[in-house]
Order: C-alpha cells, then sequence, then structure tokens
C-alpha cells in the first residue's frame, strides 16, 4: 500500500507515518514545516518513506499509485493559527479541496482529520456526531474552527457528487511525544513548568473540562477509520472527563515538581467542557481508548525531560 501523509512532520502526521510503514506502507509525506519539525521524521526510515516539502494550497504533483490520503496539514494548536489565521483558513479550505482532486485522480481514498473544535463551546455534553455546535465564526479561534466547519462540508458534497471514498475524524485533545513544546496547548505548558519547576498557569478556576487521548489510542482510530466504509464524520477521543486543575494537580505528582499554581483570566470562547461520545466509533469501528491519562503522561514526560536534557544549558 502506498500512502500520502500531509502534515507529515507534525506530532500526530509522524506517529501516523511511523504507524503506516511499520503496518508495511511506502509512505510519502508533505509538510511546509510552518508548525512541523523535520526532527520528527529525521529516523523513519528511507526505503519506506519519501519527504517531500511542500504546501497544499499550491498544486500538488504526487507521482505514481496513491492508495490513500490523510490530511493532517494545518496549523492547530490557538497559538499557531491565531500567528497565521489566513494560511489555515487556507489549509482548511484550498487546501482541502487540492488534497480530493488529488484523490479523484488516483483514485484513492481520502481521510480528513477534523476537530472537536467543530463543537466550539458545546451547549450538550458529551457531544456527539449529530450536534451542530456552537461556534462564534468571527471569534479568535474561528480561523480554525470555521475553516474545518467548512472543510467537512466540502468534502461531504465532493464525496456525494463524486462517489469517493472519503472519511472524517473529529480529533479531541490528544498527547504524547513529539507535542511541540512552545505550542501553547495545556499539556506541554503544564509539564514544561512542572519539568522546570514554574509556576503551572490555569486559566479560570480550573473547573473547564477537557478529554485528552493518548497518541498511539487516537492513531488506531485514524486507521481502522480509514478501513471503515463510513463517509460521516466519527468522533475520535478519549471519554474520560478531567478538568483542567486535576490536570496540573496530577502532572505535579508524576514530575515530582514544586511548581505553584497561579490562575490567570479565561481567553475568549474557551470551551467550558469537552468530552467525545465515541458510540459510533465502538459500533463502527470496534475502537476505544486504552491507555488512560497517568499511564499515558507516564509515557509523555520523558520525552519532555529529555528534550530539556538537550537544550543547551544558558
Amino acid at each position: 500500500m502506498r500512502a500520502l501523509v500531509t502534515g507529515c512532520a507534525g506530532f500526530l502526521g509522524s506517529h501516523l507515518s511511523e504507524y503506516l510503514i511499520a503496518n508495511d506502507y511506502y509512505v510519502i509525506g508533505i509538510d511546509n514545516l510552518c508548525t512541523g519539525s523535520a526532527e520528527n521524521i529525521r529516523n523513519l526510515p528511507k526505503k519506506k518513506f519519501k519527504f517531500v516539502k511542500g504546501d497544499i494550497t499550491k498544486k500538488i504533483k504526487v507521482a505514481g499509485k496513491i492508495d490513500e490520503i490523510y490530511n493532517l496539514a494545518s496549523p492547530a494548536s490557538p497559538l499557531h493559527y491565531q500567528r497565521m489565521p489566513i494560511e489555515t483558513m487556507f489549509a482548511n479550505s484550498l487546501g482541502v479541496k487540492n488534497l480530493l482532486e488529488l484523490a479523484i485522480k488516483k483514485d484513492a481514498a481520502f481521510l480528513h482529520t477534523s476537530t472537536s473544535e467543530v463543537y466550539g463551546n458545546p451547549l450538550i455534553h458529551p457531544q456527539v456526531e449529530s450536534y451542530f455546535g456552537n461556534v462564534n465564526p468571527i471569534g479568535p479561534r474561528a480561523c480554525y474552527d470555521e475553516s474545518k466547519r467548512f472543510a467537512e462540508a466540502l468534502i461531504i458534497n465532493y464525496q456525494q457528487r463524486f462517489g469517493m471514498k472519503t472519511r472524517i475524524a473529529r480529533i479531541f485533545n490528544t498527547y504524547g511525544p513529539r507535542m511541540a513544546i512552545n505550542d501553547g496547548r495545556v499539556m506541554p505548558n503544564f509539564i514544561m513548568q512542572a519539568i522546570n519547576n514554574e509556576p503551572i498557569t490555569v486559566y479560570g478556576k480550573g473547573e473547564q473540562t477537557r478529554s485528552f487521548c493518548y497518541v498511539s489510542d487516537t492513531i488506531e482510530g485514524l486507521y481502522r477509520l480509514m478501513k471503515c466504509n463510513y463517509s460521516m464524520p466519527v468522533n475520535i477521543g478519549n471519554p474520560q472527563e478531567n478538568k483542567i486543575i486535576e490536570l496540573a494537580e496530577i502532572i505535579i505528582k508524576l514530575t515530582g515538581s514544586k511548581s505553584k499554581i497561579i490562575y490567570k483570566d479565561m481567553p475568549k470562547d474557551d470551551p467550558e467542557r469537552r468530552k467525545p461520545d465515541i458510540s459510533l466509533a465502538k459500533k463502527l469501528l470496534s475502537w476505544e481508548p486504552k491507555i488512560g491519562l497517568e499511564e499515558g503522561l507516564s509515557k509523555t514526560i520523558p520525552w519532555f525531560r529529555q528534550f530539556v536534557r538537550k537544550q543547551p544549558k544558558r
């Protein structure tokens, strides 16, 4: 099997490329490295992996057969997409259109990684795929939220017109080794602050919730979704719901940190609760997460410690 993975040098893209190669795929990876890191794919075997530095918003040329296309190309953290709002919107609109056209040309199955952010600040809990969401279309997160919603609509319309094999994964918070330490999301922020014994920054009272899925579980869910004959969105996430203040306390405990917790005002449009209903994934994919939060953090924290040790001392 030959797969194209866009965003291959990112956190999820590098893990997916590694997973596919382990399952006897040849992988062609595309990334413009605006948020990804070449270090993430440095150890992938050259006989099974080819890297192309490119931008999906430009014309895409790929020689030879392609069986599957996995689209993971988009800034995903608020820090990054608010710095590159127009680029983010183009990646999830023009970029998705270009990949759909390529999938038609190659007769390839197409999987798009959407996001739980399409639900916005949800008014129902947990979030089920039939929920339309509660998104501010002109807020600070809209460049990501709304472009991901547009991408889903575009994919569904291509699928209906051309009879394509398309898949849409609504990914909830995922964590693990190779996360960018400076991407502004809660997990790397807390871990780095704890390792350095710095104050851990909690927004609001820390009562807002998230559901954290370890990266190997998310990747397994994406792979199973690609192999499933279902074209509508499917939630991929861990239904274990944790308060942010609980996450901070667990990380302090596991790192043996001396950090204290400090509180700051909540960012605008930050969701108050987030938890996936994964009934559909269980039914269609026979999938559910296997790794709990403390086990996953125990696999993740050593990677961050190793990263810190490699940095030159000031």
